[in-house]
């Protein structure tokens, strides 16, 4: 099979898997990551998809009881704190680093690349040249943009294609396992639970604690709140003590301490007893924007966007990591199945990711319908899926649902 050297934008989870697939089947590969340093500190909790796992597998990543903590039970409350409904699962919650860290290793160092931020890229038929800030370049024969939401490889290609913002955020945080009383503990870290106030998305789940560890008193508790805020009010959210505003994104040491009371207040005021006393227990908590976009394209010439660089679905579905994983997983195996026809399998790559990555984007606006319409619609004008407040044992059984049991992706979550 001809093979050739690909050039990876972007060195998160999306671009490694790529590199190490890529890897497997003979292609040379350089990864080129923005961030200076390693990203080994960053990320949070995630939910986790058998498929991803088969991917995983198929890299040599051993799975098991290692990966992630296993729940067995999904719990919903109601604001009193009261337990309305319960769902039997079997699902393995995780972190962003227990994958990112095998995936990383497998990458000999030479071959990724810190403190690289791509600017442009230019192609002809004989090849493809990425150039970086600092004057360097780079010459390949694929340019893979695995770069994330705000993609520069997306934005050269469409510069008008931009992430929307749904009209809320996910305050997130996490809470050692040692930290909680014992009988909140008892209660709280070994389930997922949920509680879902008219326009609110409150959930907790467990996940490992320091260095992966999965056992009983060393775990940490995830906090996620989706919560409608206005875009002027994000403004206002993104603004620190000294006037500056950031964006829609503010490092967590940056919010005002006002900000994180007022947080801390309304959760008294929403959510079960048991939730808020897990909310105040976070040292340090910090908030997302919620975005989504829908790239008209995902392959032209030699470059392809893979993960949020080309879809970018609401975290509701819970398989950002996953998507991610299938995308790579499916580019290899185009170019396998092309016998190494970079046309051809940019061709077949294209047509059937971007069909996946529309019905993901069209299934978190689904499922976050009754949050974006909270601040923006009144009731009476609202759809139902805009109203919320779906049965308990449906909002359980959707939240971060196996692909096999979604009838809209299942039948294309990747090449049969």
């Amino acid at each position: 099979m001809k093979t050739g050297r690909a050039l990876i934008i972007g060195g998160s989870l999306g671009g490694l898997f790529a590199a190490n697939l890529l890897r497997m089947i003979g292609w040379e590969v350089d990864v080129y990551e923005r961030v200076a340093d390693d990203l080994a500190a960053r990320g949070a909790g995630i939910a986790t998809h058998d498929e991803m796992f088969d991917t995983l597998r198929r890299l040599g990543v051993v799975i098991d009881d290692t990966i992630g903590i296993r729940v067995s039970d999904r719990v919903f409350y109601d604001c009193g704190g009261k337990v309305i409904a319960t769902l039997r699962v079997n699902r393995y919650m995780s972190s962003w680093v227990r994958f990112y860290r095998p995936l990383k290793d497998m990458l000999p160092e030479q071959n990724y690349h810190f403190g690289m931020n791509f600017t442009r890229y230019e192609q002809t038929r004989e090849g493809i040249t990425a150039y970086f800030s600092d004057g360097t370049q780079a010459n390949g024969d694929l340019l893979i943009g695995a770069d994330g939401i705000w993609s520069a490889v997306r934005s050269q290609w469409f510069p008008e294609v931009k992430p929307d913002y749904a009209g809320y955020i996910a305050w997130r945080g996490m809470v050692e396992e040692r930290d909680f009383p014992q009988a909140l503990r008892d209660e709280i870290v070994p389930i997922h639970t949920f509680c879902l106030p008219e326009g609110q998305y409150m959930l907790t789940y467990p996940v490992p604690g320091r260095d992966d560890d999965t056992r009983a008193g060393h775990r940490r508790t995830n906090f996620v709140w989706y919560h409608p805020v206005t875009e002027e009010k994000l403004k206002d959210l993104c603004t620190d003590v000294t006037g500056k505003c950031h964006g829609v994104a503010i490092a967590p040491h940056l919010i005002r301490p006002e900000l994180l009371t007022e947080m801390r207040v309304l959760s008294r005021s929403l959510f079960a007893p048991q939730i808020a006393d897990t909310v105040d227990l976070v040292k340090q908590p910090f908030f997302q924007a919620i975005f989504d976009c829908a790239s008209p394209r995902i392959a032209h010439g030699r470059v392809a966007l893979l993960g949020d660089a080309a879809f970018v679905g609401r975290p509701h579905s819970g398989m950002g990591t996953t998507k991610a994983a299938l995308d790579a997983q499916y580019l290899i195996d185009a170019l396998i199945a092309a016998d190494g026809d970079l046309e051809a399998a940019l061709a077949d790559f294209d047509a059937s990711r971007s069909l996946f990555g529309s019905r993901v984007v069209e299934r978190g606006r689904w499922l976050g319908a009754h949050m974006s319409a909270h601040l923006t619609k009144p009731k009476h004008l609202r759809t139902p899926e805009e109203l919320g407040h779906r049965a308990p044992d449906i909002t359980m059984r959707e939240f971060g649902a196996r692909l096999c049991d979604i009838p809209d992706l299942a039948p294309i979550a990747r090449r049969q």
